[in-house]
């Protein structure tokens, strides 16, 4: 059989996806790989070497629990980020690390990571998104509705995203009235644009690019995409006000998991553990801390850190947020969400 190249997979999703749609049905998946290989994919590159410890613990478990049985397609060699979620449902890969930011509008319960206010304390409090907490469940309950299931988060969330800017600085909120600022969360969008500025939806490798080429005054992102894609050398300021955050989650679709054989569906449950107890704890919080914020702070860049009133209105500005991604999932589901992850639940 060819191997599988990203033209390839681009071939069997438009063929495959046209081929259902026009029968009308969908593949038994559970039957359709029980004895074959399960393939698996990322888009994070090679640099954000902090981020990817974990995916490449949980490969290289789950290559040692069941040899020859999975397959891992990295750094976009298959597919990029807005291809995932189709090359699930085609049966293209069985199984995607993906972050959870480029997944929100479609399932909108991964809001309750997004959320300014919120994501601080999931980063401070991973263990409230743990596998089989109370949080994953309902996180779960709701994807299944959509038919994706998420193995494990990481056991928590990436350090939050802060603004980053150039020569027209941003060190107050009052200064986003006007930028146009590089952001992908919809619920960080609706933010920035209640203190009057523009949001661009950029993905991570085309920001240096639209820095470079002046499109844009600011950056929403975390510490790890300033130092992956070299921005901090176009960047002089980090207003480290926490504006929003995400996850490297795993997921499958839920029929799927649903009918895995049993050995493949506990190599999958074993590895994830792994990640879920070591991703969050050391890719997203320690080597973040050693290896990232170093380069950060030996670049020249000044951070400058938020004072309690900006602090108020950002949380104040928020609220309309809040209510926003509420009227998404409903009043009762967001409120029981909220309350679990900032551990009133």
């Amino acid at each position: 059989m060819p191997a599988m190249t990203r033209r390839r997979f681009l071939k069997t999703v438009a063929v495959g996806g046209a081929a259902l749609g026009f029968l009308g049905i969908r593949p038994n998946r559970g039957l359709i790989y029980a004895n074959a290989v399960y393939k698996g994919a990322s888009y994070l590159p090679p640099a954000y070497k902090e981020l990817r410890f974990g995916t490449q613990g949980f490969v290289e478990l789950l290559h040692k629990i069941a040899p020859g049985r999975f397959e891992f397609y990295d750094s976009a060699s298959l597919m990029n980020a807005d291809e995932q979620v189709r090359g699930l449902r085609v049966g293209s890969i069985q199984f995607m690390v993906h972050t959870s930011t480029y997944i929100t509008q479609e399932f909108p319960i991964l809001g309750i990571l997004e959320l300014t206010g919120v994501c601080e304390d999931l980063f401070e409090h991973g263990e409230r998104l743990a596998m089989e907490s109370p949080l994953w469940k309902l996180i779960n309950d709701q994807l299944a509705r959509g038919n994706l299931f998420m193995l494990s988060s990481g056991g928590g969330v990436i350090e939050p995203e802060y603004i980053w800017s150039g020569s027209k600085k941003i060190v107050s909120l009052s200064d986003l009235h006007g930028k146009r600022c590089r952001v992908v969360s919809p619920w960080a969008t609706a933010l920035l644009e209640s203190f009057g500025a523009t949001a661009a939806r950029i993905p991570s490798e085309e920001i240096f690019f639209a820095l470079q080429r002046k499109g844009l005054d600011a950056v929403i992102a975390n510490p790890n995409t300033v130092v992956a894609r070299n921005l901090y050398t176009r960047l002089q300021y980090c207003f480290r006000v926490p504006i929003t955050t995400a996850t490297i989650g795993i997921f499958l679709l839920k029929d799927l998991w649903d009918k895995l054989p049993g050995q493949d569906k506990s190599a999958l449950w074993e590895a994830g553990k792994w990640y879920d107890a070591n991703q969050s704890l050391t890719g997203y919080k320690e080597r973040t801390r050693q290896a990232v914020w170093p380069v950060i702070k030996n670049s020249g860049m000044r951070v400058i850190n938020p004072n309690g009133s900006e602090i108020a209105l950002l949380r104040k500005n928020a609220e309309h947020v809040w209510d926003s991604w509420k009227n998404r999932v409903g009043e009762a589901l967001g409120n029981r969400a909220i309350e679990l992850a900032t551990g009133k639940g």
